[in-house]
């Protein structure tokens, strides 16, 4: 009878610590689907807005799709860094969310001017919101690669 009780248990051991395994894995793979979708949407981002805020500039239609496309990144940005990071890559992360957080006072600064009526889009390829979201795109390549 112990025999049988002490392989039961080894099984239910073995069973749990793979479900633990599995769901490590599960939650790398959907981390790495996760920085992979954020990394395209950061860098349709930087492709896009340069010259919608050039148009913003004149045209006020332009200057709502400007702000409301702003106003979608910041919230890009703070849904990935809520995510969890993976065991591996951690490092990679926090260097993601470094960035993320100068993304979002540059963002924040541009929505003020906005705003304000006082957009320059000479500016806004040379400030810390296009160069902190072109180092997340390169960040977060390093980083799937990494996990996957």
């Amino acid at each position: 009878m112990k025999k049988i009780a002490i392989a039961f248990l080894m099984f239910a051991a073995v069973v749990i610590s793979g479900c633990s395994m599995l769901e490590g894995v599960n939650n790398t793979l959907n981390y790495a689907n996760e920085a992979t979708e954020y990394a395209n949407e950061v860098s349709t981002f930087v492709e896009e807005v340069p010259s919608l805020a050039e148009q913003a500039v004149t045209d006020e239609q332009a200057a709502a799709d400007l702000e409301q496309r702003m106003e979608d990144m910041k919230q890009k940005i703070n849904e990935f860094n809520e995510l969890e990071e993976p065991s591996v890559g951690a490092d990679l992360h926090q260097q993601v969310v470094d960035y993320n957080h100068q993304a979002l006072s540059g963002i924040d600064v541009y929505l003020n001017n906005i705003e304000n009526g006082t957009l320059d889009p000479s500016v806004i390829e040379n400030t810390e919101v296009f160069q902190s979201l072109s180092e997340i795109s390169q960040t977060v390549d390093q980083l799937t690669q990494l996990v996957e």
